[in-house]
C-alpha cells in the first residue's frame, strides 16, 4: 500500500505542478500596469496611467510616440482581438484555428485585402505612414514585452505573429465587412425581384416608409399604394418552400449619434451623443483611451474610444471639437453583369473582349496541407460566387476596392479646432462611410458623410446589375469635398442620425440606398430631441436608453381591435394572452410578457405574406433580408387594404392570415419558453456577449464570456438590443467641457479574463449607467523610456 501512495502523492504533485505552470503562462500573458519598460523606438518617455477600471491615459512628447505607447497597451490587453480581425478581412483565419474555417477564408480572399492592404500602405502621405509605422512598432514592443503568449494561443497551440502596416489597413477592412456586409448580394436580389413582379408591385415593394420619416432636410417620400392588379404569382405560391424565411427591417441591427446645439444644451454648449450599435462579443469592440502630446500647434487631449489595431480615435473629443458615426447604411458598391466569351475565359468591354485575371490565393490551414483559391478579376472589381445568368458572371465594384476606400486621414480630426474644419477632413476619409455628426466648443454642429464617395455617371438604376460592357466607366472617380452633402448649423440647433434616410432629392441620388432602416428610431430620436427645450449630458443619455416601442404601438392596436375578438379568445384559450398585450406591450422591457407577444405576432405575419418571396431569392441562393427591401411598409399597407386578391395562395382571408400568425406565434413562444408567464422580453433578448472560443470551449464559457442578463430595448427605437447585437459603446460630451461626458463600454478594457480589467465597465453597462467621459484617479502607471 506504500508504494500506491507514493504514487498517488507523485501524481497529486505532477498535477500541482503543471497547475502551477498554467497559473504563471496566465500570470505571464498580463499587461504590465506599473514599473517602467524599455522601449527602444521612443524619442522620450511616455507615460501610461490606468484607473480603476483600466481606462488608458497615455503622456507623450510626440503623436508618433503616442501612438507608439497606444499600440504597446493595445498589444498587452487585445492582441488576439487583433489578430482574430486581420485574419477575419485577409481570408487567414484557417491557419489559426483549421479547416473549420476554410469557407469564411475563400469569402474573404475573393476580395484580395491583404494584397489591397499592401498597396495601399505604399501610397499613404507620409505623415500617416509615419503614425502607422510608431503604432506598429509599439504593438510589436507590447507583443514582445509578454512574459508568456495570450491564453488563446496555449489553447490553439500556435504562437501569434509580429504585427505589420498592412494588418493595420486589414482591421478597417474588417469593418468595410461589417458595416457594408451585403457585398453586392441587394443589388442581385433586387434584380431578381424586378425580373419577377410587374413595375408597379416593384415600386410598391421597394418603397421608402412615408409613415415614419426622420431625414435631417426634411424631405419627404409619398406613399406607394397597394397597385390594382392581384398579387403576381411570385408573392403569392411558394414554388420552393424556404428553409430560411426570417426577415430583417434594415441592413443594420442599429446606431444613433445626435447633437444639440448651443441655443438647446446647458449653459449655452454644443453636446454630442453617439452610440454605435455592432456585434457585442467579449472583449468588446472599442478600447477607451485618453492622448497627449505636443507639437507646433501647441498641446493635445483627446480622449474617447480607439480600435485596437489601429492608432486613430474613432469617436471622441478633442477639447474643440466632439464628433460621433453611425453607419450610413447608403449604396457604396454596384454589381455589374458580365458578358463572357463561350469559355469564360473573357469579357466584353468597350465592344472588345478582355481577359479575366486569375490569382491564386494559398490558404494555410493549421494542421493540414495549406489549400490554393482561384480568385478571377475584371476590369472593375472581382467575380462573385452568386449566381449569374447563362453566359454571364457577376463582379463588384465596391469602394473598398479603391485606394480612397483606405486611409488614415481621420487623424486630422484629433486636431480639428472647428466644425468647418472637421467636416473638411470628413470628406474623403478612407473608412467605411459614415454619418459624421460633429459640434465643437463654440456652440455650432453639422453633419455630413465621413468617407469617398464615387461619382456615379450614366443613369443606371444602381440598385439592381448594370451592364458596363459598352465602355462607358459609369465611376469617374471620387466626389470633391464640396460635393459631397452635409448641414451645418441647421436651423432646428438638432441633429440626429440613426442608419435611415438622410436626405432627399440629388443628395439622395448622390448616396444611394444600400438598406436604409425604416425610420421609426430616427423619428423617435427627433422628437425626442424636441421635446424639450435644453438638454445636459444626463438628458441626451436618456434618449440613448429609451426603449418605447412607439412603432410596435399600431401592431398592438391591430391585435386588439381586430384579431383578438371574443369569439377567437373564448375559442382558443387566449385570455391571459390578450390580457398581456394590453398591459404589458408599451416598451421593450425585460419583464414584458405582452411585447415579446406583439413582436413574435408582427414578425410571423410578414413571414408569411412574405414566405414566397423568400422561397423564390432562396432558390437562387439569396436571403429576404438581402433585398434592400423594409418589409414594414408594404406589409402593413397589404393588411390595411385587405383585399383577397393579394393575399398568399396559402390563406383563404386576411382575418385567417392574422389569426393563424397569432396562434402560430404563440405556440413557438410556448415551445420555447414553456409558458406564457416565462415569455417575457428579457428572456428572449439576453446580451449573450461570448468569448470566440468559449463554444469550442465549454467548460471555460463561465470565465470567458461576460455576464448575462435580460435587456431592456430592441431594434425600432433608441435603445437597441437584439439578440446579440447592441450598443457597443454610448458616449455623451461636450467639446471643453469633457469632465462632464459619459463614456461607457460593454465587458471592459481588457480582453485577458484574468485581468481586473476585463469586466470593469459592464456591470455600468448592463444597468445603463453613466461613467465618466475623462479616466478618473490614477491607480497604475508605467513608463516607457527609450
Amino acid at each position: 500500500m506504500a508504494w500506491l501512495k507514493r504514487i498517488a502523492a507523485g501524481l497529486l504533485l505532477l498535477v500541482l505542478l503543471i497547475a502551477l505552470a498554467l497559473w504563471l503562462a496566465l500570470r505571464g500573458s498580463l499587461a504590465q500596469l506599473d514599473g517602467e519598460r524599455a522601449v527602444a523606438s521612443l524619442s522620450a518617455p511616455a507615460d501610461l496611467q490606468r484607473d480603476a477600471r483600466g481606462y488608458l491615459t497615455v503622456a507623450a512628447e510626440n503623436r508618433l510616440d503616442a501612438a507608439q505607447a497606444l499600440g504597446f497597451v493595445h498589444a498587452q490587453e487585445r492582441f488576439f482581438q487583433m489578430d482574430l480581425m486581420r485574419r477575419n478581412a485577409a481570408g487567414e483565419l484557417s491557419a489559426l484555428v483549421g479547416a473549420k474555417a476554410l469557407p469564411l477564408d475563400k469569402q474573404r480572399r475573393v476580395h484580395r485585402f491583404r494584397h489591397r492592404a499592401e498597396a495601399g500602405v505604399g501610397m499613404l502621405p507620409a505623415d500617416q505612414r509615419a503614425l502607422l509605422d510608431a503604432y506598429v512598432s509599439g504593438v510589436n514592443a507590447g507583443l514582445a514585452a509578454l512574459s508568456s503568449r495570450p491564453p488563446e494561443y496555449l489553447l490553439l497551440r500556435q504562437q501569434p505573429k509580429p504585427w505589420v502596416a498592412a494588418d493595420t489597413v486589414l482591421v478597417a477592412y474588417g469593418m468595410y465587412l461589417d458595416l457594408q456586409g451585403a457585398q453586392g448580394r441587394d443589388d442581385i436580389a433586387m434584380g431578381l425581384l424586378h425580373e419577377s413582379v410587374p413595375a408597379d408591385w416593384y415600386a410598391f415593394l421597394t418603397q421608402h416608409s412615408a409613415d415614419w420619416q426622420a431625414a435631417l432636410d426634411d424631405s419627404r417620400m409619398s406613399t406607394v399604394p397597394v397597385p390594382p392588379s392581384p398579387l403576381p404569382g411570385a408573392l403569392r405560391a411558394t414554388q420552393t418552400a424556404c428553409s430560411d424565411c426570417s426577415l430583417q427591417d434594415a441592413r443594420d441591427i442599429g446606431s444613433n449619434n445626435f447633437a444639440v446645439a448651443a441655443a438647446h444644451g446647458s449653459e449655452g454648449r454644443a453636446i454630442v451623443a453617439d452610440d454605435m450599435h455592432l456585434g457585442l462579443r467579449s472583449p468588446g469592440t472599442w478600447f477607451k483611451a485618453r492622448l497627449k502630446w505636443k507639437d507646433a500647434a501647441g498641446p493635445h487631449d483627446i480622449a474617447g474610444v480607439t480600435l485596437p489595431g489601429a492608432p486613430l480615435l474613432v469617436v471622441g473629443s478633442n477639447g474643440h471639437v466632439a464628433w460621433g458615426f453611425t453607419n450610413t447604411t447608403s449604396d457604396w458598391a454596384d454589381v455589374v453583369t458580365l458578358k463572357l466569351n463561350a469559355a469564360g475565359t473573357h469579357y466584353l468591354a468597350g465592344g472588345a473582349e478582355r481577359p479575366l485575371k486569375r490569382s491564386v490565393e494559398r490558404i494555410e490551414v493549421a494542421g493540414e496541407a495549406a489549400v490554393d483559391h482561384e480568385v478571377l478579376e475584371s476590369e472593375w472589381g472581382p467575380v462573385m460566387a452568386q449566381k449569374a445568368p447563362a453566359g454571364h458572371a457577376h463582379v463588384l465594384r465596391w469602394v473598398a476596392h479603391d485606394p480612397e476606400g483606405m486611409n488614415l486621414r481621420l487623424m486630422h480630426m484629433e486636431t480639428a479646432t472647428r466644425i468647418d474644419a472637421a467636416v473638411e477632413t470628413a470628406a474623403g476619409a478612407g473608412m467605411p462611410a459614415q454619418n459624421l455628426v460633429v459640434g465643437d466648443s463654440t456652440g455650432r454642429i453639422a453633419w455630413t458623410v465621413c468617407g469617398a464617395i464615387p461619382r456615379r455617371v450614366g443613369g443606371e438604376d444602381i440598385d439592381r446589375p448594370q451592364d458596363w460592357s459598352d465602355g462607358r466607366p459609369r465611376w469617374q472617380g471620387y466626389l470633391a469635398p464640396a460635393e459631397q452633402p452635409r448641414l451645418v448649423d441647421p436651423a432646428d440647433g438638432r441633429l440626429w442620425t440613426a442608419n435611415a434616410r438622410m436626405v432627399g432629392g440629388e443628395a439622395m441620388k448622390v448616396v444611394g440606398n444600400g438598406g436604409w432602416d425604416l425610420g421609426a428610431r430616427g423619428m423617435q430620436i427627433r422628437d425626442g430631441l424636441r421635446a424639450h427645450e435644453r438638454f445636459d449630458e444626463a438628458g441626451l443619455h436618456a434618449i440613448q436608453l429609451d426603449h418605447r416601442a412607439l412603432m410596435l404601438q399600431r401592431w398592438r392596436q391591430l391585435l386588439l381591435e381586430k384579431v383578438l375578438t371574443p369569439e377567437f379568445v373564448a375559442a382558443n384559450g387566449l385570455a391571459d394572452y390578450r390580457a398581456e398585450v394590453d398591459r404589458s406591450a408599451e416598451a421593450a422591457r425585460p419583464d414584458a410578457v405582452g411585447y415579446l407577444l406583439v413582436r413574435t405576432f408582427r414578425e410571423q405575419v410578414l413571414k408569411q405574406i412574405f414566405a414566397p418571396l423568400a422561397g423564390l431569392l432562396e432558390a437562387q441562393g439569396l436571403k429576404l433580408r438581402d433585398l434592400k427591401m423594409v418589409p414594414e411598409t408594404p406589409g402593413w399597407a397589404l393588411i390595411q387594404a385587405a383585399r383577397t386578391d393579394t393575399l398568399p395562395a396559402t390563406h383563404k382571408s386576411w382575418p385567417e392570415l392574422l389569426q393563424r400568425a397569432v396562434l402560430d406565434s404563440r405556440k413557438e413562444l410556448l415551445d420555447k419558453h414553456g409558458s406564457l408567464a416565462a415569455a417575457t422580453w428579457g428572456a428572449d433578448n439576453g446580451t449573450s456577449m461570448r468569448h470566440p472560443l468559449s463554444a469550442a470551449v465549454p467548460l471555460l464559457a463561465g470565465w470567458l464570456d461576460q455576464a448575462s442578463q435580460g435587456m431592456a430595448g430592441d431594434s425600432h427605437m433608441p435603445r437597441v438590443h437584439n439578440h446579440g447585437h447592441g450598443q457597443s459603446q454610448r458616449m455623451v460630451v461636450a467639446p471643453g467641457h469633457e469632465e462632464r461626458g459619459i463614456l461607457v463600454i460593454p465587458g471592459g478594457q481588457s480582453g485577458h479574463p484574468m485581468s481586473p480589467f476585463y469586466r470593469s465597465d459592464h456591470a455600468a453597462w448592463l444597468a445603463g449607467e453613466a461613467l465618466p467621459f475623462l479616466p478618473a484617479e490614477t491607480r497604475h502607471r508605467l513608463v516607457l523610456r527609450p
